[in-house]
């Protein structure tokens, strides 16, 4: 079973939603190595017209015949490759630094030929980012910017030429952050219950195995009822009073 199988409801260590009460049984503060995010952006865009050109075919490419049609391309990565990044700080604004960089992003392209034959291969899209963020000051362990990328194209043709290239359209997603590798002090429950692995098999007998051995009385499906639903039964005993 996973997690969240319903065989495992009710484990206290495995991870769940958990209200107030279950904050009084926290048992540990632990010192965690992780990510932090000091700041990030988010940026949403649609890129019209884009021109990229397709490498790494698979298959030998005299076998393709042209014209080619686009068929579509998505992102092969959700991280972003970062070039001609320059960090600059502004007077102004204390702690905050103008961010210039471009963003690669690698996709996969799907085409067809003439006979219909299907191709695949790959491409990059380069998207030119200027944004500003908070950005700590100098400390031991130094902070880095990394990005977070989606990309899927939503029409596209050929363009005529030497070498494979399609003009397409593409909705883009960007997440510029600043992180750092921390030593982070979080409150614990302590260690988390691996539970064991469930294994996947047609159980056709498992919901029959579920039911109860003996049909519910009137009165065992209206105390069900009442206590999945307690606010409803309680109005309408004030109506009967």
């Amino acid at each position: 079973m996973s997690f969240y199988s319903y065989k495992n409801q009710g484990n206290e260590r495995c991870p769940s939603r958990i209200g107030f009460d279950a904050c009084k049984k926290i048992i540990e503060k632990v010192c965690i190595q992780v990510n932090k995010v000091y700041d990030a952006c988010l940026q949403q865009e649609t890129l019209k017209d884009i021109r990229i050109t397709v490498k790494d075919i698979c298959g030998d490419w005299r076998d393709f015949t042209p014209p080619f049609t686009f068929i579509g391309c998505r992102n092969t990565s959700v991280k972003g490759k970062l070039v001609g990044t320059q960090i600059t700080r502004l007077p102004d604004r204390p702690n905050f630094a103008r961010i210039q960089t471009k963003v690669e992003i690698p996709v996969e392209v799907i085409f067809e030929d003439a006979k219909g034959k299907r191709g695949i291969g790959n491409s990059t899209i380069v998207v030119p980012k200027d944004v500003i963020l908070f950005v700590p000051d100098e400390s031991v362990i130094p902070f880095q910017l990394e990005s977070t990328v989606n990309a899927m194209c939503v029409s596209g043709k050929a363009v005529h030429g030497d070498v494979l290239r399609f003009e397409v359209d593409v909705c883009i997603t960007i997440i510029l952050k600043i992180v750092a590798k921390v030593d982070l002090l979080v409150p614990s429950f302590g260690f988390c219950e691996i539970p064991p692995c469930e294994e996947f098999a047609e159980n056709l007998c498992e919901e029959f195995f579920r039911l109860p051995l003996f049909p519910p009385q009137l009165e065992d499906v209206r105390d069900n009822a009442r206590s999945s639903n307690p606010r409803l039964y309680s109005l309408e005993d004030e109506q009967e009073e």
